[in-house]
């Protein structure tokens, strides 16, 4: 039997959710290296200065992924995919500059290649996804025109909706005085 296939709005978004949460481990592990520890409470590592211009820099980049689980979700197909295709093709770039400037630890590495295929997938998702147009045969609004010959001549309301129904006497059956 055939697995019914994926909707594209969850696959992305646990893309996104698995990236963020490579991110983070990555960092938590940075925390664990003894020679970058000791570069972060100095507060310069290699080469750059950890300013709050720096840190909030690294919080709007950080914001993307995490908010794109959220997009990924609620928006609607044009903005999702243009969305997805530009937030990952951004991260993707943006991890893979990372790998080339200062030391790389083997560890960053390995978290790189993961956070960068990810990413890439998203980019590829995203580029694939199409949605067949719809081909509606009744109006996507009911108006009384439509009502009327969808439910052969008698408005919704005073249609019978069983045989027991049938007899029984209602307000739209009532005699009026």
């Amino acid at each position: 039997m055939r697995q019914p296939e994926p909707d594209v709005r969850i696959l992305l978004s646990t893309l996104w959710i698995f990236a963020t949460l490579n991110y983070l481990y990555c960092d938590v592990l940075s925390l664990m290296d003894s020679h970058l520890l000791r570069q972060y409470l100095v507060g310069t590592v290699g080469d750059i200065e950890m300013t709050q211009t720096f840190l909030v820099g690294a919080a709007v980049l950080m914001e993307i992924p995490i908010g794109m689980v959220l997009v990924s979700r609620v928006a609607g197909y044009r903005v999702n995919r243009w969305a997805n295709i530009v937030a990952g093709s951004l991260m993707t770039a943006v991890q893979a500059i990372t790998v080339f400037v200062g030391s790389t630890t083997p560890y960053y590495a390995f978290f790189s290649v993961v956070e960068i295929a990810t990413t890439a997938s998203i980019v590829w998702l995203a580029l694939r996804w199409h949605v067949a147009p719809v081909v509606r045969d009744q109006p996507l609004l009911a108006t009384p025109s439509t009502l009327l010959t969808t439910t052969g001549g008698v408005p919704p309301a005073r249609r019978p909706t069983t045989r027991a129904d049938a007899g029984r006497s209602s307000f739209w059956s009532r005699p009026r005085r």
